[in-house]
């Protein structure tokens, strides 16, 4: 048995948790929000990252810390790298959080992303429309815009951004891969996502996937994973045009999109992630069919409508409903594609996803 620290104490958190105590591990939550997801679930020290005293606090009787969202800051990881090993490494924190160093690394690697510049004046070779976003703490379609001249890239005002290549991409894609501090390394199958508004609204794992597409991804996340020396669950989402992967960004966490694994994979990704970060052999990633996770933000449905659905499994994360909030998800795992999608019909019922 190891108690596991988790910087950030969201839903992500919450599911680390309710994976890790099956396998006899106990955990210990930092946040610096009071009325967190997991606060129901383990102790929590509330306080803000920069209290060394209260993160010193934190660390006494850890075995090993993680975190569930990337914007922990490099700072605190670093200072609680002196107590406690953490993974994944903080190098990793310090690669996802800035979008031109991201994008950069991967280019280091020749894993191909959009083209990028961090010039926004005149005269950059990136035509319109183009994606205009902030270097850090953008996520879930915060700190980013499409500009389709010069001057709307002045009108907002951005002193440190990024301006990236506008891709018609034919499908959104993530990989999710595990690597334990031993270097065993396993995949999940490529997931097709569905955004609106830069919020993730369906996940589908449906065996549309074909066999060079699952390998590029692979071949990427591995030279990734190698190079940082990582341990934990990592993330890549892509965008895929014409049958090639282009990398948009990538997360050392367990990730929105691997909900699904939670009843639809022999070992879910945040079993996996309490594995890897113990150094326990890693579990099988195959999925065990057809899957769809659909997400809840801002509202949640008709609760006993969806319980009604023969094979919905409900997760509310005991968040207070807010506009574009993240507060729940539904999964569904079939054995054909056409069964998921009448069950996944039915929920749009009663809940609007697009």
């Amino acid at each position: 048995m190891k108690t596991i620290g988790v910087l950030g104490a969201g839903q992500l958190g919450r599911m680390l948790a309710l994976a890790g105590y099956p396998l006899g591990h106990r955990f210990r939550f930092f946040d610096s929000a009071s009325d967190s997801p997991s606060s129901l679930l383990a102790e929590q020290i509330t306080a803000d990252y920069a209290d060394t005293s209260a993160l010193e606090k934190f660390a006494d009787g850890l075995n090993v810390i993680t975190y569930e969202f990337e914007n922990v800051p490099v700072e605190t990881a670093r200072h609680l790298e002196k107590f406690v090993p953490i993974y994944p490494p903080s190098i990793a924190l310090e690669k996802a959080q800035d979008r031109f160093i991201e994008k950069s690394f991967f280019c280091g690697l020749g894993i191909p992303t959009p083209k990028f510049t961090i010039e926004l004046s005149k005269g950059n070779e990136i035509s319109f429309p183009a994606v205009l976003k902030t270097r850090r703490m953008g996520y879930d379609g915060k700190g980013q815009s499409i500009v389709h001249s010069q001057a709307e890239i002045e009108a907002e005002k951005i002193e440190n951004g990024i301006l990236e290549e506008f891709i018609s991409f034919d499908r959104e894609l993530s990989i999710i891969t595990v690597r334990n501090k031993s270097g065993e390394t396993k995949f999940y199958p490529l997931i097709e996502n569905h955004h609106k508004d830069g919020i993730l609204r369906l996940s589908l794992v449906n065996g549309n996937i074909s066999p060079d597409l699952q390998k590029q991804a692979e071949e990427y996340a591995q030279a990734v994973m190698d190079t940082l020396n990582y341990v934990g669950v990592l993330t890549i989402e892509f965008f895929e045009k014409d049958g090639r992967l282009l990398a948009n960004e990538m997360a050392p966490r367990v990730h929105n999109s691997g909900h699904w694994s939670i009843e639809g994979s022999v070992t879910s990704q945040f079993e996996n992630q309490v594995r890897a970060v113990t150094d326990a052999p890693l579990g099988s990633t195959n999925p065990l069919g057809v899957c769809g996770m659909v997400n809840l933000v801002g509202t949640i449905p008709d609760v006993e409508f969806i319980l009604k659905i023969e094979g919905a499994h409900l997760h509310l994360y005991d968040k207070e409903p807010r506009a574009k909030r993240k507060l729940g998800h539904i999964t569904f795992v079939e054995k054909d594609m056409e069964t998921l999608q009448k069950k996944i019909d039915l929920v749009k019922e009663v809940y609007e996803l697009f």
